[in-house]
């Protein structure tokens, strides 16, 4: 198997002229359980889940244009902004005939995707499922990690992460801690990524987080970060690895002061890659949690 554990066949939309790639599992008169990847991952991230869910909830994965099995576009060909990626998600759902009782299952980029997505059809979203990631600016007290902003000087940028891999291939190292993650899995999350073509999209990924005001995407998060207080009343289950260096305790803090009456498990030895490394302890909880808020039809 090319993907171990990824026996999906996967569908295509072309959104805007591009190819996108897609997941569409399980029962179309289910409520749909969206799940929104990040950088530099792809769909193969919720893979466990999916096959876990998929018997009981429909279940909609994309690959953003530009990761995963969607089209790479050239720069000149595509807009590689946080408005563009909800667009996307946006038309995607609205190509599979989604259009109420969303869940959110959001980690890494796909939590500031999936929440710009909510603030505009906020009455859709009925639960949100939170793994590792953001929808605020950088909390209070919260540095950004030196690996990162040696990441996001333009030309290292170019050289490290576009040309020689290096933000893909310490992903598949650094976002497990429980035990390394075996080749063959690895090979899987990399095999996107194998040229400096296809790697457009992480290089990018890494130029849109918006640290300062100024930034092209700055406004926009602070949209998403203002809005987030029309979620407050929705079920919310957050699941954290705590050894995550980029996505650590503040970031938890952070959704906790705002959602007080989110249920949180921590996992103090998990990731970055929470569903990696505590794929069978999470995934329990994302079924109970779904089955304890169930969604009226």
């Amino acid at each position: 198997m090319l993907y171990p554990d990824y026996p999906f066949r996967g569908q295509h939309t072309r959104i805007r002229g591009l190819q996108l790639h897609f997941l569409d599992e399980g029962p179309k008169a289910s409520p749909p359980l969206v799940m929104l990847h990040g950088n530099p991952s792809w769909s193969y991230y919720y893979r466990h889940l999916v096959l876990a869910l998929q018997t009981d909830f429909r279940c909609i994965v994309p690959d953003h244009i530009g990761m995963g099995l969607s089209e790479k576009p050239r720069e000149q060909d595509y807009e590689f902004t946080l408005d563009r990626r909800a667009d996307d998600l946006e038309a995607l759902l609205e190509t599979v005939g989604v259009k109420e009782n969303i869940t959110l299952v959001l980690h890494d980029w796909g939590g500031m995707i999936g929440m710009r997505y909510a603030m505009r059809h906020a009455d859709k979203i009925k639960r949100l499922v939170i793994l590792n990631t953001a929808a605020f600016h950088l909390p209070a007290g919260k540095r950004v990690p030196w690996q990162l902003t040696l990441s996001r000087v333009p030309l290292l940028n170019m050289i490290l992460n576009q040309g020689l891999n290096a933000f893909c291939r310490g992903a598949v190292k650094y976002c497990v801690t429980r035990q390394p993650m075996s080749a063959e899995v690895a090979a899987a999350y990399l095999a996107p990524y194998n040229s400096w073509q296809s790697r457009l999209a992480v290089r990018k990924f890494v130029e849109a987080i918006p640290l300062q005001p100024g930034h092209q995407a700055y406004a926009a998060v602070e949209q998403v970060d203002k809005a987030l207080q029309r979620f407050s009343t929705l079920p919310m289950l957050i699941c954290w690895g705590l050894q995550d260096f980029v996505f650590d305790g503040h970031y938890l803090n952070e959704w906790e002061s705002r959602f007080p009456q989110a249920q949180v498990q921590r996992f103090e030895d998990a990731g970055h890659y929470i569903l990696e490394d505590a794929a069978a302890d999470v995934i329990p909880l994302i079924r109970q949690f779904l089955e304890k808020n169930p969604i009226s039809q």
